[in-house]
């Protein structure tokens, strides 16, 4: 379990195929000051599970199914991804509770950044649609964010200087294709709401 407060920023060093998928490296210098193997690692919205620890590095197994539904399989050397450690049972929940289980992938429709403002219109699948609410939470790229405006297929978020700062969403300009993950509260209810129409639906309830 993550915040969706992202820690760091750090470079692609390879990825690699292999018989199981992709090998992900990631060159994050001294960060995390004490990193260990086995640990989980939410990489661009992933949790992933640290494989090795080159000096300097961190190394990932990325199985098939996460290449099919995220991003991770389209990054190339040198790009820069968010990364955060798991979330302590003693830490302050800044952002909202995120899985790292990328729901899907959607592209970044515009990018507006008129009078000192930034704000992203992103794609809103139509697996999704129904659990994104405006002023609800989202994770897009391993950040929380707030859905500031929502429309038919699509949802704005506002990005504010801290986050254009300590994060790869400045990246993330027109055109460009990012994790999303919607807040688990709302798909949760979603799936209870649906399950409870199903029941009424039945022949003699």
């Amino acid at each position: 379990m993550f915040t969706g407060i992202i820690q760091h920023m750090v470079a692609v060093e390879s990825l690699d195929v292999t018989p199981y998928g992709k090998k992900l490296v990631l060159n994050c210098g001294e960060w995390p000051g004490n990193p260990t193997i086995g640990e989980s690692i939410c990489v661009d919205g992933c949790c992933l599970t640290v494989k090795e620890i080159p000096h300097g590095s961190l190394a990932f197994d990325v199985v098939q199914q996460t290449l099919q539904h995220t991003t991770i399989g389209n990054l190339r050397c040198g790009d820069m991804v968010n990364v955060e450690r798991a979330l302590r049972a003693d830490s302050l929940l800044g952002g909202h509770m995120v899985q790292g289980h990328v729901d899907t992938t959607a592209l970044v429709l515009e990018v507006d950044r008129a009078n000192g403002q930034w704000r992203a219109r992103i794609e809103s699948p139509a697996s999704i649609e129904h659990v994104l609410q405006e002023r609800g939470s989202v994770a897009v790229d391993g950040v929380s964010l707030t859905i500031a405006t929502k429309g038919q297929g699509w949802f704005e978020v506002a990005l504010i200087p801290e986050t254009l700062a300590k994060t790869a969403l400045r990246l993330r300009l027109q055109g460009a294709r990012v994790n999303i993950e919607a807040d688990s509260m709302a798909k949760i209810i979603a799936a209870e709401v649906a399950r409870q129409m199903q029941l009424l639906r039945m022949p003699g309830v």
